[in-house]
C-alpha cells in the first residue's frame, strides 16, 4: 500500500503550476530549461558532469548547441522558486526557467459565442472590456463538483443549454414520488425547490432566473446557444420570486437556508428591495458560518449605496460580494447602483445574452446580469482549487479586479477579471486609466446652476494624441434626465454621463479630439459641470485593440431588449 501511495504522488506531480513573473502556468515537474553562458563550451554529458553534480541535477537533453540551452532535471521535492534562484546564481548559468507546458487555446463552439461581449469583447476600439474568459478557460472550464445556488425566479432545468449542468438531488431523483427520501423536510426536491408556491418544482416562469443561470453555467462546447463563465458546473434552482418578479422575506429565508443546509459553494442573488431585515442578515450569516460565498446585485436605482443601503447587497457580512454593472465600454451602467465603500466590484450588465425559459435566448440588462458573472468566476476558481475558502474567493476576486477610470469612486475595487482571479494576478495598473497619462489645463463649464432646455456642444483637441479623456472636478446633473453625451473625432458616440459624478473622467476617445454635448430638460436644474483638465496619451494603439464593428449582434431572433 505504501508503494501505491508513492506512485500516486508521483503521478499527480507530473504537471504542476508555478507562479513566475506574476503568471500562473503549468510546467513539467522537476524539469528546467537552462541557458548557459558562452564560456561553458561543448554541451555533452561528460562536459556537463561536474556542473550537474554541483547542482544535484541530471542533464536530460540539449535543446540547442547554438543557443547554449539544455534541459536539466531536479528532484521533485525541490521548490521551484528555490531551484530557479539556485540556477540563476550559478556562475555558468545565464538564466533558467521551468519547462513550461503549452497547448492550443480552448474556445467553445457555441453558436452565439461572438454575441457574449461580457466574456469576449472584440470591440476594443471603443474601450470595450470583458472578464478575460478565453485566458481563464485555458486554465479551467469548470467542474460539476461545484454547486451554485441560483436564488431567483427558478430555472428552466429542461433548457438544452442547462439541463446537463443542473444540480440533481439523487436521493429524491432515485427515490419514491411523494416521499421525502433525503429527510430534509421537502418532498421530491429534485432540482431545488419552489418557495414562492410551496412546491417541489422550481421551474422558471419569468426568464430572469434562467438568464442568470446561463451566465453562470450554460453548457460549453455543445455546438448550440451560448456558453456560461463555466462550461460545466451544477446549478441548484431555488425559486422564491414569482413570475411577476416579486417574492417575500419568508421565501428568501427558506431559500438561503435550503442552500446552506445543502452546503452549496456559492449563492447567486440577483434580487433586492425591502428594508433592513435582521432575519435576512442572520440567514446570510448562517451561510457564512457554513463557508458559502454570497454574491449580490447592488441594485438598479442609480443609487449611492454608501449613503442609502440596498439589501441584501449592503449587509455588512463578510461573505457578501456586492456587484455593480458596466456596459461594453467599461462605463458604469446608467441604471447601476454604486458605492465607493459598499459596492465591491463591477461586471458586465448591459445587453447580456443568455438563456431564457422555453429553450430560448434573451438579452437583458441590470446588476442582476452582472452578479452571475461574478458568481461564475467564483465557481471557476473552485473548479481549479476546490479547497478555497469564501474569504480567499472574495479577496482574490476583489484584489485582482482591474481598476478603471470609469469606476473610480464608484466601487471599492474594480472590474472583475476571471483570468486574474484564477492566477491571483494583481494588475499593475488600470485598463486605459487616464489618471496615469500626461495632462494639461482645459477649462469648460456650464452655467451654475445650468439653464433649462439647453443643448450645448464643446470640442477639445490635443494634436498628436491617440486617445484622450476629460477630467470633471465637479459634475452634478439631474440623474437620468439631464446628461452629457460624448463623441470621438469622427462623430461616433462613445458614452454618456448623468447624475452626480465629481472627480471623474469622461469615456476615452480614440484619436486627438473629443466632442461633448450637454442636454437639459424643462424641469429640475442642478449645479452642472466643471472640466479642469484634459488627459491624453500619445502612444500608438495596437491594431488588436481596434475593430470596425461591434461584435455584439442585435438582429438574431431570440433577442429582446428587456430591462431587468
Amino acid at each position: 500500500m505504501k508503494n501505491q501511495g508513492r506512485l500516486l504522488f508521483l503521478l499527480v506531480g507530473l504537471f504542476l503550476p508555478v507562479i513566475a513573473n506574476g503568471v500562473d502556468a503549468p510546467f513539467v515537474a522537476g524539469e528546467y530549461v537552462v541557458k548557459l553562458k558562452p564560456v561553458v563550451g561543448a554541451l555533452n554529458h561528460n562536459q556537463m558532469g561536474p556542473m550537474m553534480q554541483s547542482l544535484n541535477a541530471e542533464m536530460k537533453s540539449v535543446v540547442s548547441e547554438k543557443s547554449q540551452t539544455v534541459v536539466i532535471k531536479k528532484p521533485l521535492i525541490a521548490r521551484v522558486e528555490a531551484v530557479i534562484e539556485e540556477l540563476n546564481n550559478h556562475p555558468m548559468v545565464e538564466y533558467a526557467e521551468p519547462n513550461y507546458i503549452y497547448h492550443a487555446s480552448r474556445m467553445p463552439n457555441d453558436s452565439y459565442l461572438d454575441d457574449l461581449w461580457g466574456l469576449i469583447n472584440t470591440n476594443k476600439s471603443s474601450g470595450g472590456v470583458d472578464i478575460d474568459a478565453p485566458r481563464a478557460w485555458d486554465i479551467t472550464t469548470g467542474s460539476r463538483n461545484v454547486v451554485v445556488a441560483v436564488i431567483d425566479t427558478g430555472v428552466d432545468y429542461n433548457h438544452s443549454d442547462l439541463r446537463n449542468n443542473m444540480w440533481v438531488n439523487t436521493a429524491e431523483a432515485n427515490g419514491q414520488p411523494g416521499v421525502d427520501d433525503d429527510g430534509n423536510g421537502y418532498v421530491d426536491d429534485i432540482y431545488g425547490y419552489d418557495f414562492a408556491n410551496g412546491d417541489s418544482d422550481p421551474m422558471d416562469d419569468n426568464d430572469h432566473g434562467t438568464h442568470c443561470a446561463g451566465t453562470i453555467g450554460a453548457e460549453g462546447d455543445n455546438g448550440i446557444g451560448v456558453v456560461g463563465v463555466n462550461w460545466k458546473v451544477r446549478i441548484m434552482a431555488l425559486k422564491f420570486l414569482k413570475g411577476a418578479g416579486g417574492g417575500t422575506l419568508e421565501g428568501a429565508l427558506k431559500a438561503i437556508d435550503y442552500a446552506t443546509d445543502k452546503r452549496v459553494n456559492v449563492m447567486s442573488n440577483s434580487w433586492g428591495g425591502g428594508g433592513y431585515s435582521q432575519n435576512l442578515k442572520e440567514a446570510i450569516e448562517r451561510a457564512e458560518r457554513a463557508g458559502i460565498l454570497f454574491v449580490a446585485a447592488a441594485g438598479n436605482n442609480r443609487n449611492n449605496n454608501d449613503s442609502r443601503p440596498s439589501y441584501p447587497a449592503s449587509y455588512q457580512v463578510p461573505n457578501i460580494i456586492s456587484v455593480a454593472a458596466v456596459d461594453s465600454r467599461g462605463a458604469l451602467a446608467s441604471f447601476s447602483n454604486y458605492g465607493q465603500r459598499s459596492v465591491h466590484v463591477a461586471a458586465p450588465g448591459v445587453d447580456i445574452l443568455s438563456t431564457g425559459k422555453g429553450n430560448t435566448l434573451k438579452s437583458l440588462s441590470g446588476t442582476s446580469m452582472a452578479t452571475p458573472h461574478v458568481s461564475g468566476v467564483a465557481a471557476l476558481m473552485l473548479a481549479r482549487s476546490p479547497s478555497l475558502s469564501y474569504q480567499t474567493l472574495k479577496s482574490r476576486i476583489l484584489n485582482t479586479s482591474v481598476r478603471t477610470s470609469s469606476l473610480r469612486n464608484k466601487v471599492s475595487h474594480g472590474f472583475v477579471n476571471a483570468y486574474n482571479a484564477l492566477t491571483n494576478r494583481v494588475p499593475a495598473s488600470g485598463f486605459n486609466d487616464p489618471s496615469e497619462w500626461p495632462s494639461e489645463v482645459q477649462e469648460l463649464s456650464t452655467a451654475h446652476p445650468y439653464l433649462s432646455d439647453r443643448d450645448e456642444s464643446y470640442t477639445v483637441t490635443v494634436p498628436g494624441a491617440t486617445k484622450l479623456s476629460l477630467h470633471f472636478s465637479k459634475f452634478d446633473l439631474e440623474s437620468g434626465y439631464d446628461k452629457v453625451k460624448f463623441f470621438d473625432g469622427e462623430g461616433n458616440e462613445i458614452g454618456e454621463m448623468t447624475g452626480q459624478q465629481d472627480d471623474s473622467f469622461s469615456p476615452i476617445a480614440y484619436g486627438d479630439t473629443i466632442h461633448i454635448q450637454f442636454i437639459s430638460d424643462y424641469s429640475v436644474n442642478h449645479y452642472g459641470f466643471d472640466v479642469d483638465r484634459v488627459h491624453y496619451d500619445s502612444e500608438e494603439v495596437s491594431d488588436e485593440w481596434r475593430s470596425e464593428e461591434d461584435s455584439v449582434s442585435t438582429d438574431h431572433p431570440y433577442k429582446n431588449n428587456l430591462d431587468h
